[in-house]
């Protein structure tokens, strides 16, 4: 059995029931390979945090910022909620070191998969501490490691997708249009490998490959600002 008392530390939480802080940390993959657990796993404890973590954000967000049309107040609750800063959460938290799995999820350290699930077990996360602590503790989660962010995520625009701000400067800069094309497929239908293209006009700016043509592009884009020094 792991000892959560270093976790709860780290969390600044004193759980009145340990039991929902340790469920919140079992996958699906865990239960399937130990039948007996005594808990469940984490999905519905998920289902809740996202829906907390969701309205927390969005009332900060909502009375922060009077002034600020509707469209940009999303892309800014996305880029707080979205599965990446969650993982980034679970990474400064030290999360992984608590998170029960099966011996195959265990062994897959640096997948997308394991990203997700860091992921989906803070969301879980944020459910247990409504449920055991109330609003009042899930917000004050939330502040300390989700919204102290949003400064820094204004300052970079990296409330924008990679594709979008490579655009918005391409547009602002050169008065161009950014363009993809792919330059090559490789490999099954089940297993393609896309190589894409970015273009400016007929200048090729920078080119990445990926499991799908929009995480070709994405990547593509990223490499561009970098390019760019935008």
């Amino acid at each position: 059995m792991k000892d959560f008392s270093n976790l709860e530390k780290r969390l600044d939480i004193k759980f009145n029931n340990r039991d929902l802080l340790m469920q919140a940390v079992v996958h699906r993959s865990y239960i399937n390979e130990h039948s007996g657990f005594k808990l469940g796993h984490n999905e519905r404890l998920e289902f809740l945090g996202d829906a907390v973590l969701e309205i927390v954000v969005t009332e900060y967000l909502f009375y922060k910022f009077p002034d600020t049309p509707e469209g940009e107040l999303t892309n800014w609750r996305a880029s707080l909620v979205n599965s990446k800063m969650l993982a980034l959460v679970a990474d400064e938290i030290e999360l992984d070191d608590y998170i029960y799995l099966s011996k195959g999820e265990a062994n897959d350290k640096n997948s997308k998969a394991r990203q997700f699930i860091l992921a989906n077990a803070v969301e879980a996360l944020i459910g247990a501490i409504y449920l055991d602590r109330g609003i009042r503790s899930a917000k004050k989660f939330i502040k300390r490691n989700m919204l102290s962010k949003l400064d820094n995520i204004l300052a970079n625009q990296l409330y924008l997708d990679p594709k979008s701000k490579f655009q918005e400067k391409a547009q602002e800069i050169s008065g161009i249009t950014p363009h993809y094309k792919v330059l090559s497929e490789k490999g099954p239908d089940h297993e393609k490998i896309f190589e894409v293209g970015l273009y400016m006009g007929e200048e090729l700016i920078s080119k990445a490959k990926g499991s799908s043509k929009q995480e070709a592009q994405v990547k593509a884009a990223d490499k561009g600002i970098k390019k760019k020094g935008w």
